[in-house]
């Protein structure tokens, strides 16, 4: 099996990716049709823990193999390659039977004294059998990337999402006769099955197509365990206290906010039923556009990191820009339309229009969040990636603070949990943006983006305006809705080639790289 170039790999990854997050929305829209925003508020109270053991029981080493076996491999040391996998595959199993023994008798004090609703208890134990399933199959993915293989990833990765919908969607059915936890229950083990199947294909793959050692190769097994041990979790114990660290941020705001919202005096299932819809709804449709701003973070990792190990700041600089002017491009015109048409596009598209009044506050907040991407992958790019740790724990501290106090005011509710995630998605953004110009010293000049701005002002009137009529015309919401949208990006394009913010050559420069980048 050869190894594939970076550009290859990365647009397997980034193709994989879209697929899956594509499958992923599908699953939003029927499930929650299915389940209700009741039982997708239940399966997202108790997700974060599960991830949460899933981290810790992996503790970062697959990302160890990956690089390890790859630095092994340019040696051309594959039986190398083969012991470090051995090494960490043993180790893994160790800690996922302790982490899933963890879990199980965890269980019921987590109930007691973290979950907010006890209908959860089911759905959580569930999920127990992932914790090995996930971590396993982490660790062949793991080996293949090493190896520069993508599309065993990419491959599997699809096959679990297929699973997963299918089952989840499918189970779900069949249980919600007997109430929304049982439905909760299915769209959990529909997660399992899908894990599973991953699990089997990639162990497949492995099996019958894994690299062999040719006879008399180079042999390199004379290293000492413990020096093995050392460059394996010096290399894990980054990854693993970053993901801890953001998976108990999200575990937080999961717990807060249900109980925030019973402080203020909703009910235990309409509390659940509007978290539901804040995650399930809200927050799904405005990290739509992310696979936009997530796939230019993943291109700008290797671009950044090769122009800062020639030392072309010049190039830095300009990249960053590139990057961050895209970003507004794209994102900016994407917030304006989940801002005005929020209520429209929730019904339409989950028929939950009343989520429509969160996520018009969020849309405030999705530039900001578009950018905290992308700036982020900046930093990774320039080898700081603690820096957009600290700003996502320092932001997330007002954040907690802002649920904390305006979830709980009746007359704001899930709307206040809303506003409290702009505030910390522009902080985010903003200390991403100051940090990346104390280590560049890129201008971020404000009179660059006015032309954008304009465009994205004419967007939203030409939106209103348009909908407004095709609807007195049609009286179809969704027809109204649908043509508004389209309307509003050619008015958009129209008005940034017309301001020279784009230009003709612009876009035929782009239909040729693309046509280029696809031979």
């Amino acid at each position: 099996m050869s190894g594939q170039s970076f550009i290859q790999g990365t647009i397997i990854l980034i193709l994989g990716s879209l697929v899956n997050r594509v499958l992923g929305f599908i699953n939003g829209i029927f499930m929650i049709r299915i389940i209700h925003p009741e039982g997708i508020g239940l399966f997202n109270m108790i997700y974060p823990v599960y991830t949460l053991f899933l981290v810790i029981a992996s503790a970062g080493i697959p990302v160890a193999i990956a690089k390890l076996v790859a630095e092994e491999v340019a040696r051309h040391n594959l039986s190398g390659a083969y012991r470090i996998f051995r090494i960490c595959l043993v180790t893994l199993i160790l800690s996922s039977t302790i982490l899933t023994m963890l879990y199980f008798y965890g269980a019921p004090f987590l109930l007691k004294y973290v979950f907010v609703n006890p209908k959860v208890y089911y759905s959580f134990l569930c999920l127990m059998p992932g914790v090995v399933i996930v971590t396993l199959c982490s660790a062949f993915r793991g080996f293949y990337q090493g190896l520069q293989q993508m599309a065993p990833t990419a491959l599997t990765q699809c096959l679990e999402q297929l699973a997963r919908v299918f089952f989840g969607l499918l189970i779900a059915y069949l249980f919600m006769p007997r109430g929304v936890e049982y439905a909760a229950m299915g769209a959990s083990l529909g997660v399992i099955i899908g894990e599973l199947t991953g699990f089997i294909g990639i162990l497949a793959i492995y099996l019958r197509n894994r690299p062999r050692v040719q006879p008399g190769s180079a042999i390199y097994s004379g290293e000492p365990l413990t020096s093995i041990y050392g460059r394996i979790f010096s290399l894990a114990y980054p990854v693993t206290l970053t993901r801890c660290i953001s998976t108990s941020l999200i575990w937080a705001d999961t717990i807060l906010i249900p109980l925030r919202l019973q402080a203020g005096g909703t009910g235990l299932s309409e509390a659940t039923n509007l978290f539901g819809q804040f995650f399930g709804i809200s927050a799904n449709l405005l990290f739509s556009p992310g696979i936009i701003t997530i796939s230019l973070a993943t291109a700008l990792l290797p671009a950044m990191s090769d122009a800062m190990a020639l030392g072309n700041l010049a190039a830095v600089r300009a990249r960053c820009a590139q990057a961050i002017r895209v970003t507004i491009l794209a994102g900016a015109p994407c917030a304006m339309v989940l801002f005005l048409l929020a209520r429209e596009i929730c019904g339409i598209v989950f028929g939950y229009p009343e989520a429509g009044a969160s996520l018009a506050i969020l849309a405030l907040g999705g530039p900001f969040l578009y950018l905290w991407q992308t700036t982020t992958g900046i930093l990774q790019g320039l080898d700081e990636a603690s820096r957009p740790l600290r700003n996502l724990l320092l932001a997330s501290i007002f954040k907690i603070i802002g649920i904390y106090y305006l979830t709980a005011l009746p007359q704001f509710g899930i709307r206040g949990t809303a506003a409290a995630f702009v505030a910390g998605y522009l902080l985010m953004a903003l200390f991403n943006l100051a940090d990346i110009k104390r280590l560049t010293k890129v201008n971020f000049n404000l009179h660059n983006y006015q032309k954008p701005l304009v465009a994205v002002v004419g967007m939203g009137l030409v939106i209103t305006s348009t909908q407004s009529y095709l609807y007195t015309c049609s009286h179809s919401a969704p027809l109204a809705t649908i043509g508004a949208i389209c309307t509003g990006f050619a008015a958009y394009l129209t008005i940034l080639i017309i301001c020279g913010e784009i230009k003709i050559n612009d876009l035929r420069r782009l239909k040729h790289d693309l046509g280029h980048f696809l031979k």
